[in-house]
């Protein structure tokens, strides 16, 4: 399960935890911890929720100023 705060998710993946920002990363500020704990990853730089129809690159999280497109909420 990820932890949730006000400000954003954990997610840890294998050994290293990664910290989501709402403010980077809108789509989870509304979802439910049941569909943010549903997360799949099929390969080792991609991770698919499937109930947000959320597909992020793993280094898009490492790095989130060398993606700078956003989509909007």
């Amino acid at each position: 399960m990820a932890p949730v705060s006000k400000l954003g998710l954990w997610l840890l993946l294998g050994d290293e935890e990664l910290f989501l920002p709402f403010q980077i990363f809108p789509w989870f500020r509304q979802a439910t911890i049941e569909q943010i704990s549903r997360v799949e990853w099929p390969s080792p730089d991609h991770l698919y929720w499937p109930e947000l129809d959320v597909d992020l690159s793993v280094e898009s999280i490492r790095r989130p100023e060398a993606f700078p497109l956003v989509a909007k909420a």
